[in-house]
């Protein structure tokens, strides 16, 4: 039992170490009024309204900028989800994330967008849900910094909710029980309406945000409840509205969804069992005998969603799902900012309203005469696929990458194929003469091709502008991944490569509950074609530059191309190291290393001269030129290298069933290299090797 003991005060001491009892003070203060009023006046910030606190918590978490296709391009490091170590960070919608942010500034300067509803617009799958949970999060994690704080009240009343005489102190009333202000409003809001401008000019001469211009302001009444016991307050204390404050406790208070302080999220059910109480509360049946009346506000539960999002967000799910109901709540508390709670007037509310869709039920709204008026006080952002096949990588690699898959080796170039598969089936086929779709997605990502310019891709974009918005969910591929990890081949084998991924993507097709039209199944197995051919390239050119890894040929092969196109520019002639003798340069052997790269006879001189130039500019800057500087110049040397190589290696025999020593010998080492620099494993290897060997076996030479 004493070891027991012993390890379990260890245990103890460890969890203990973890804790920051200080922060958790700081989280948990309370006041008095008076003091919060201090509060504000050295941190006026305090009491922001909801959309310039969400706003904030975005800037707060930095950003950085880039240019893609001549457009500059935010990235607000907020969405890369910094509070869960990436769990939901979201790739590629860059464009889309920047209007978002855009909508919240305009709202944070009060220009009028913090009276629309943001509507997240886009095909299932597309990160809208993770959006909304990243802004639930992120300005639930916010509201525990200093920066973020804001802070609320209770009333200290007698035990009945009730304002009553303290017998023990005369003129005062008692307050032995405290009762939080059901709606956690900001304490100025009981600052009375004439006290209200001059208080704001004070707290706005002292408040300097960092990154919006807006003004503070105090709008509207307390909510029932408190409106009912201020004005209690306030008669049995003849008018003095200092005393009545007495009453009021002031306390921290910090987001939470799971506690429903600040954050709300609705989701439409079936409409016999759904009614608008869920968004604005309901009558507390068991306190009207308590109080009398179902219009006393202590009988009534603020417990909706919109009452317990006052403060900070509030989500719809599948918004355009609701009932016409519904919607009608939805009206006033986006334009007004107010709510109707049952039996009682309108309550103001500060908060973020944010839906989301999918296409068919948008274009019905769009359909429907009778929702204008919801339309219009609506601003969508469209939440595309992604149409950059890096990022869509990203996406697989945060599920199934690094660490997270630890018995079965994932082949390199698994999740590309899903991903590349993904992306194009989301790509309009290019109206450009010449111009595949796969080389349009590389395009897209980045890849320069000879004939294209930036402001060639940004035709491209500009002439599909719905690209992205079908397509293949990453929800489809996701789930095939899944199936190929815990097929009987990966479990018996402990890999999984591309080819049980592209055929898990090929299978599932009939079954695809989203694909209704043969077209569209038709076209999406005709890209997978084009995604075996491109891997096959991949692989080929990965073979061939392991064949070709020896570092030594390939130094012997760019010194020896350098020293001819050195002479050959500068018409002189070469010394051969064996004989001594003057020698003309090499032409065999510059045609032969420039023709792997298309380098035509007619722009030869050029090439020459272009290495020629770049190896000067090297020497002005104090560097040294090397055989792998010149990207275009070390795949010419690579596939020269393979090229001289491959009969010696005579890679066509893997295929057959007896290999000789030596050729055995030089496959492992080129097994090795696959291993070593291209991140295979002992099974991928030698199926990467075995399958290019096939396709040489069938006499297919055509080169990456």
């Amino acid at each position: 039992m004493a070891e027991f003991h012993h390890t379990g005060a260890d245990l103890a001491s460890l969890i203990e170490s973890r804790l920051d009892r200080s922060t958790f003070q700081s989280q948990h203060w309370s006041g008095t009024f008076q003091e919060y009023l201090g509060i504000c006046g050295q941190h006026p910030e305090v009491c922001r309204n909801a959309y310039q606190r969400l706003y904030d918590a975005i800037m707060s978490c930095g950003f950085e900028r880039y240019r893609q296709f001549k457009r500059d391009i935010v990235r607000y490091h907020f969405f890369s989800d910094p509070f869960d170590h990436g769990q939901d960070a979201i790739f590629g919608l860059d464009s889309a994330l920047m209007q978002l942010v855009g909508f919240l500034r305009s709202a944070a300067e009060g220009y009028g967008t913090d009276k629309r509803i943001l509507l997240l617009h886009g095909p299932v799958g597309s990160s809208k849900s993770t959006i909304a949970r990243i802004l639930k999060k992120g300005i639930e994690r916010y509201s525990q910094t200093d920066e973020g704080a804001l802070y609320s009240f209770s009333w200290l009343l007698d035990e009945h909710c009730a304002v009553s005489p303290d017998h023990t102190t005369p003129g005062r009333a008692e307050r032995t029980h405290e009762f939080p202000s059901p709606m956690h409003e900001d304490p100025l809001i009981l600052v009375p309406a004439a006290a209200r401008a001059d208080l704001l000019d004070r707290l706005n001469a002292a408040f300097h945000p960092t990154h919006h211009g807006g003004r503070l302001r105090i709008v509207g009444e307390p909510d029932p409840f408190s409106r009912r016991i201020l004005a209690d307050l306030m008669a049995f204390y003849d008018g003095d509205w200092t005393r009545a404050m007495d009453h009021v406790r002031v306390r921290r208070v910090v987001l939470s969804e799971k506690d429903r302080v600040g954050i709300g999220t609705f989701q439409p059910k079936d409409e016999k069992n759904q009614d608008s109480t869920e968004l604005t509360g309901d009558i507390n049946y068991r306190k009207i005998a308590l109080y009398g009346s179902d219009s006393d506000p202590r009988a009534f539960n603020f417990d909706g969603e919109f009452n317990v999002a006052n403060r900070g967000i509030c989500e719809f799910i599948e918004i355009l799902k609701l009932d016409v109901a519904f919607l009608y709540d939805l009206l006033g508390a986006t334009q007004e900012h107010t709510i109707k709670p049952k039996k009682f007037a309108q309550t103001y509310i500060d908060e973020v309203i944010v839906g989301h869709t999918n296409e068919p039920e948008y274009k019905r709204l769009q359909s429907n005469e009778m929702m204008e008026a919801f339309r219009d006080r609506t601003i969508k952002i469209d939440v595309p696929y992604n149409i950059r096949l890096d990022d869509e990588v990203r996406i697989y690699q945060k599920d199934f990458g690094g660490d997270r898959i630890r018995n079965i080796h994932i082949a390199p170039h698994t999740l590309e194929v899903a991903a590349m598969w993904a992306v194009l089936t989301r790509l309009d086929e290019p109206k450009k003469a010449g111009l595949s779709i796969l080389q349009k997605m590389k395009l897209y990502n980045g890849k320069s091709i000879p004939g294209y310019t930036e402001d060639s891709v940004k035709e491209l974009k500009e002439e599909s502008p719905r690209e992205g918005m079908t397509g293949i969910s990453p929800r489809y591929i996701q789930d095939k991944i899944s199936n190929a990890l815990v097929s009987r081949q990966a479990i018996e084998d402990k890999t999984v490569n591309p080819f049980m991924v592209l055929n898990e993507l090929e299978s599932g097709l009939d079954h695809h509950s989203l694909i209704t039209e043969e077209e569209i199944r038709k076209r999406y197995r005709e890209i997978l074609s084009v995604v075996k051919e491109e891997y096959e390239d991949i692989i080929k050119g990965e073979v061939q530059r392991a064949i070709s890894a020896d570092e030594e040929a390939i130094k012997r092969l760019c010194a020896n191309y350098i020293e001819s196109v050195r002479a050959y520019t500068q018409r002189e002639k070469v010394v051969n190291k064996y004989t001594g003798r003057d020698e003309e340069p090499d032409e065999r052997l510059m045609r032969a290393i420039e023709e792997k790269i298309d380098i035509p006879e007619s722009r030869k001189d050029d090439f020459r001269q272009e290495i020629m130039n770049y190896i000067g500019a090297l020497a002005l800057d104090g560097k040294k030129f090397e055989y792998n500087t010149n990207a275009r110049l070390y795949k010419a040397l690579e596939l020269k290298l393979f090229e001289d190589s491959r009969d010696t290696i005579k890679l066509k025999n893997l295929v057959s069933s007896v290999v000789d020593d030596e050729t055995q010998q030089k496959i492992d080492v080129v097994k090795q290299r696959l291993i070593k620099n291209f991140g295979y494993n002992e099974t991928s290897a030698t199926d990467v090797l075995n399958y290019v060997a096939s396709i040489f076996a069938r006499g297919d030479t055509k080169h990456r």
